[in-house]
């Protein structure tokens, strides 16, 4: 298939590219580069898409309307993955702006070119941070999430409002995957592992936020690329048996659907840096400071629906997935 993917140079979005390029497919990566973190990092992950002949890559931004119409027009895209957004909770707080530029306004222009250019299925990053202030676990797709924590979060659940909009309006086949706390080789700087793997490695204390009370569904990359891609090749369809006097909130009566990727197996922080300890053969010096504003002190995805549609589930534990990141981390940076 001809494939438009978003945020091609970044963690999920680079992971995805090289799934479906070894799979035969044909890709257009776009992404704008930005210096959210180290752009090098970006353009290494680039590197080893490029030897692909069947792949292109499209530096801009997705909130440029014109440039954004233009590729649509030009690229003739049966499905399109869109991964490119301003990630991360505690940036929002910072620059709230960048989160309106790229995950609403960008977003848009998705949608239209999608809409306008034929288009048969849109699959797009949620979060598991839509669930918010929801303490009913695990975090089901048919519960409300009408509580976002932060700005970010409120912009993922305002993308699938977006989408069930031009699903319903324009017939347009949408999918919403929640990802929950993704992390593996390739990964962000500003994410947990990254940032401890450094501090542990460098003698420095790493923070411990909610002193270590946490428990997160962390999944590892590769499980979260193959439910992109099979959620991908599974065209959304309606719920014959949604009713609007019953609503279920992770469906509709239009082609709109929305999945947990998650783990579905929750971890205590600290069990998660005692496996990082071990593999790194160091012991952290830890620094335990308070719940931050915007975050949830816990999360756990029911993948059920995704189960039962797509027939996946992922399987990595924590212990082989940080294993194979530390040996990629040490590899990458000569440590």
């Amino acid at each position: 298939m001809n494939i438009l993917v978003t945020g091609a140079a970044g963690f999920i979005g680079y992971n995805v590219c090289r799934q479906l390029l070894d799979r035969g497919d044909q890709v257009t990566g776009v992404d704008n580069l930005n210096d959210y973190y180290d752009v090098s990092l970006k353009e290494s992950r680039l590197a080893l898409l490029q030897p692909y002949e069947t792949f292109t890559f499209r530096k801009m931004e997705i909130a440029d309307r014109q440039a954004m119409e233009e590729l649509f027009r030009q690229g003739g895209f049966e499905r399109v993955v869109n991964l490119a957004a301003q990630a991360g909770v505690r940036y929002s707080l910072i620059n709230p702006y960048s989160y309106i530029d790229s995950n609403i306004q960008g977003f848009l222009n998705i949608l239209e070119g999608c809409r306008h250019n034929g288009v048969k299925h849109l699959v797009y990053a949620s979060s598991s941070s839509v669930y918010g202030a929801n303490e009913a676990m695990p975090f089901s797709v048919h519960d409300n999430v009408d509580h976002p924590l932060s700005l970010y979060a409120a912009s993922k659940k305002a993308n699938e409002l977006m989408a069930h909009t031009y699903s319903h309006l324009y017939n347009l086949p949408t999918t919403g995957l929640r990802f929950f706390t993704v992390y593996g080789p390739w990964g962000r700087p500003d994410m947990a592992l990254f940032l401890f793997t450094d501090a542990i490695l460098n003698d420095r204390p790493i923070k411990i936020f909610n002193h270590g009370k946490h428990r997160r569904d962390f999944t590892y990359i590769d499980d979260i690329t193959e439910g992109v891609l099979r959620t991908l090749d599974h065209v959304a369809g309606p719920n014959p048996d949604w009713t609007g006097m019953n609503p279920d909130p992770g469906s509709s009566r239009a082609p709109w659907r929305v999945y947990n990727i998650g783990n579905s197996r929750p971890v205590e922080l600290m069990d998660y840096i005692g496996a990082l300890e071990k593999e790194l053969g160091r012991t952290a010096i830890k620094e335990y400071l308070p719940l931050q504003p915007g975050d949830v002190p816990d999360t756990y995805a029911d993948v059920e629906q995704l189960i039962q549609d797509v027939h996946y589930r992922p399987e990595t534990t924590v212990e082989e997935g940080i294993k194979k990141f530390v040996l990629w981390y040490r590899e990458y940076y000569r440590c």
